[in-house]
């Protein structure tokens, strides 16, 4: 499996995944929320991975700019169907992963990714790339599966299984501890790591990290 076995998985998976509803829309909208808190009316934010573009036409338009990315083009064009539809001036849609994106001369003042995390197949390089991103003491805010500490049959056996026949993409195994180790290792200081689901069982803690 490689990174363009991947970007066929989600091109395929697009339309359907454009239509799935939201398991727990209760911590969406907490994440949400807690999110947009979290920015200010002067920002530049890019947002990794983005899908279909559900997150960014929620938080674009209280911030100055926001690219919105990710690897998949037909995600990519599902999300920009959805702006014309309601335009947003601050925001953008562009095929691109953040190895793939460059420093500007206006670095961003906040990097989100929101399950997205587990999803890269270099996760050290890749929080090292967005700590190059962000502006001084900007935020890195996400919330990521922590495959690591789901129910082993489902992580050793099962999720191999479906990648081996093209049914799943790739999906890093670390846990959440794993996790805030490597973030710190990149150049973050973690200021905060939450759980919002209502059923209390979750794997994917929020984190807002702040660029050292």
């Amino acid at each position: 499996m490689s990174i363009a076995n991947d970007t066929r998985f989600w091109d395929r998976s697009s339309r359907r995944y454009a239509v799935s509803k939201i398991a727990d829309q209760t911590a969406y909208e907490h994440t949400l929320s807690r999110t947009r808190a979290l920015l200010r009316p002067n920002d530049r934010v890019l947002e990794l991975g983005c899908g279909t573009g559900t997150t960014a036409l929620r938080l674009a338009d209280v911030v100055k700019t926001y690219l919105a990315t990710d690897i998949s083009g037909a995600m990519i064009t599902i999300a920009a169907e959805k702006v014309v539809a309601n335009p947003i001036p601050s925001l953008a849609f562009r095929i691109a992963t953040a190895e793939g994106l460059l420093p500007e001369d206006r670095p961003y003042n906040a990097v989100l990714g929101f399950n997205y995390l587990h999803l890269v197949r270099d996760l050290p390089g890749t929080l090292l790339r967005i700590h190059t991103l962000l502006a001084t003491e900007g935020l890195f805010i996400s919330k990521t599966p922590c495959v690591g500490e789901m129910n082993p049959l489902i992580r050793l056996a099962l999720l191999p299984a479906m990648r081996a026949i093209g049914m799943a993409p790739y999906a890093g195994i670390f846990r959440a501890s794993d996790l805030a180790q490597l973030i710190s290792a990149a150049g973050f200081d973690i200021l905060a790591s939450e759980i919002h689901s209502t059923n209390g069982n979750d794997n994917r803690p929020y984190i807002v990290a702040r660029k050292r």
